[in-house]
C-alpha cells in the first residue's frame, strides 16, 4: 500500500501452514471451492484462517488506497492498482495497492506550495500510512521549504525585508492571508 511516484507495494505473507494446508486437500476440492456462490465450508480450518486474513487485508488495503485518492484531488494521476493473491476459495483479494500521484513543483513557488500541501495531504490520508507514504509526505514538506524560501527571497529582494512579520507571513502562506485562527500571535 503505497502513493508514490514510481509505485510499491507491500506484500502480505500467508503463514507456513497454509501451504501445507492446500496440499493436504483432495484434488476436486480447488475447483468446488473456485465456483462461484461457493463458500468456505469445504475448507479445512487452517485454509479458513488464511481466507479470513485474506479479506481482511483486502478491506484494510482497498480502504487505504482509497483514503489517498478521496485526499488527493487535483494531485491523483491514476486510480488504484492492486496486486492480488488467490485465496485457498480460488477468489483474488487485493494483498497490496498503489495510487499514482504527481509529485511535480508548481510553476510558481505560490502554487508549488499549494501542491506540495495537496500531495502531503494524499500521502497521509490512510489512518496508518505506509513508508513510502511518509516517504511521499517528506518530499513534499521539502518541496513547501523550498518554496518558503524562494518566496521569502523574492520578498526581500522586493524590499519587504524591513518588514520582517510581513516577509514571514509570505513565506509562510505563499502570499496569501492567513486562514481564520491559523496565526499565533507570538508577541510578549
Amino acid at each position: 500500500m503505497s502513493v508514490s511516484p514510481v509505485g510499491s507495494s507491500l506484500a502480505f505473507s500467508l503463514s507456513a501452514a497454509a501451504p501445507a494446508a492446500r496440499a493436504g486437500r483432495p484434488a476436486g476440492a480447488e475447483a468446488a471451492a473456485a465456483t462461484p456462490g461457493g463458500d468456505a465450508a469445504g475448507l479445512s480450518e487452517a485454509d479458513q484462517r488464511v481466507l479470513q486474513q485474506l479479506k481482511q487485508r483486502d478491506q484494510a488495503v482497498r480502504a487505504h488506497e482509497m483514503a489517498h485518492m478521496s485526499a488527493g484531488a487535483g494531485v491523483v494521476t491514476s486510480g488504484a492498482s492492486y496486486s492480488y493473491e488467490t485465496g485457498p476459495d480460488g477468489r483474488r483479494y487485493a494483498v497490496g495497492g498503489e495510487v499514482g500521484i504527481d509529485v511535480s513543483p508548481g510553476r510558481t513557488p505560490e502554487e508549488t506550495l499549494s501542491r506540495a500541501e495537496k500531495i502531503r495531504s494524499a500521502a497521509l490520508a490512510p489512518a496508518d500510512p505506509s513508508g513510502p507514504d511518509r516517504q511521499i509526505a517528506a518530499r513534499a514538506a521539502s518541496m513547501a521549504a523550498e518554496a518558503r524560501v524562494e518566496l521569502a527571497t523574492r520578498a526581500r529582494d522586493e524590499g519587504t525585508a524591513s518588514d520582517p512579520a510581513r516577509a514571514y507571513r509570505i513565506g509562510a502562506t505563499g502570499g496569501g492571508a492567513p486562514a481564520t485562527g491559523s496565526a499565533l500571535d507570538t508577541y510578549a
